[in-house]
C-alpha cells in the first residue's frame, strides 16, 4: 500500500473530484488525509467529504489556507459547492490545523508518504516553512503544477494555473529537496481529455455519481474534461503512464504578469518533469479501479 496525503482545491476545476474518486477506489492507495486550499476551503472540504461518504471512507479532512501568501486571490469561490445539498457530508472541521496535520502525519510515517498536490501550493509552502525537515521525510512529492516546454504556445507567456495562483508558494516548494520531486504539468495533462458525451458514457460507477453531479457546474461553460490532476495521481500507481526527465525548475517572480511561470532547464538537477504521456494506458489505468 502506498501512503498518500492529498492537498487539493477541489470545487473549482472538476478534475480534482475526478482525482479524489480515483484515489478512493485505488486498492493500493492508503489515503491518510485530505487538506483543502484556496477560496472557501471549508466548502471545498465539504465537497471532498461528500465523495468520501459515497465511498464509505472516513478520511481525515482539514481545511487549509484560504488565501495566497502575498498576491490577491484569483479563485475565491468553490463553485461546485452549489450541488452539496444533494449529498451527505460533514459540515464542521478543525480550524487552522491543516499544516499541523500534514506535519504530524509525515513525521509519524517517515520516508513513507507520497504528498500529492493538485492545487495552489500555499499549504505546502507553509508546511515546509514551519518544519524545514519535512521535505526530507517524504517518500516523494508529486505535483500537478507547471508547464515546462514550448509544446504549448502559452508556456512562454504565462504560468500554469496552480503555479500562478500563489507564485511565491510555488517558488518555495520548488526550492525544497524531497527525495523525489516530480511535476506533472500541462505538457502532458493536455493530452488526456474526454469530451462531455464521453464523460457521461464512462462515468457510470457509483463513486463517480457525485463527481458527475458536481460536474454540471463545470460543463455548463465548457464541453471538455482535461484529466490534469488524475494523471498526477495515476502516475503514482502506474509510473509507466508518464516519462520523466531530470533537470532544474526555477519560478519567475520578477515579472508580475508572469509570476509563477516555471522555467525548466534539463540536465543534472533534482527536479523530475513529465514530458511524455501514454494516454491510452492512462485511461485504462484510471477506469480499471472502478471496474
Amino acid at each position: 500500500m502506498t501512503k498518500v496525503l492529498l492537498d487539493t482545491d477541489i470545487g473549482s476545476d472538476i478534475d480534482d473530484a475526478v482525482c479524489l474518486a480515483y484515489l478512493l477506489a485505488q486498492p493500493e492507495c492508503d489515503l491518510l488525509g485530505i487538506t483543502t486550499v484556496s477560496g472557501e476551503p471549508v466548502r471545498r472540504a465539504q465537497i471532498a467529504s461528500a465523495i468520501c461518504k459515497v465511498a464509505e471512507r472516513d478520511i481525515p479532512i482539514y481545511p487549509g489556507a484560504g488565501d495566497p501568501l502575498l498576491v490577491p486571490q484569483k479563485q475565491p469561490v468553490a463553485q461546485q459547492a452549489a450541488k452539496l445539498d444533494r449529498w451527505s457530508h460533514h459540515t464542521s472541521y478543525p480550524s487552522g490545523e491543516a499544516v499541523e496535520f500534514l506535519r504530524r502525519t509525515i513525521r509519524r510515517h517517515p520516508h513513507e508518504v507520497t504528498l500529492l498536490t493538485i492545487g495552489p501550493l500555499t499549504n505546502i509552502a507553509l508546511l515546509f516553512a514551519v518544519d524545514p525537515e519535512i521535505p526530507s521525510l517524504l517518500r516523494q512529492l508529486v505535483m500537478m503544477c507547471g508547464v515546462f516546454t514550448d509544446n504549448l504556445a502559452r508556456s512562454t507567456t504565462k504560468a500554469e494555473w496552480n503555479a500562478r495562483l500563489d507564485p511565491h508558494a510555488t517558488a518555495m516548494v520548488y526550492r525544497a529537496r524531497p527525495p523525489i520531486h516530480r511535476s506533472v504539468g500541462l505538457d502532458v495533462t493536455t493530452h488526456v481529455t474526454l469530451d462531455k458525451p464521453a464523460v457521461q458514457a464512462r462515468f457510470t460507477a457509483p463513486l463517480l455519481q457525485p463527481v458527475m453531479d458536481f460536474a454540471h457546474v463545470w460543463f455548463a461553460e465548457r464541453d471538455l474534461l482535461t484529466f490534469h490532476d488524475p494523471l498526477a495521481a495515476v502516475s503514482i500507481f502506474d509510473p509507466a503512464v508518464v516519462e520523466y526527465t531530470r533537470g532544474t525548475v526555477t519560478v519567475d517572480l520578477n515579472h508580475p504578469e508572469l509570476a509563477g511561470r516555471t522555467l525548466w532547464q534539463p540536465g543534472d538537477g533534482y527536479h523530475e518533469v513529465a514530458l511524455k504521456v501514454n494516454a491510452e494506458r492512462f485511461f485504462a489505468s484510471y477506469f480499471s479501479v472502478f471496474a
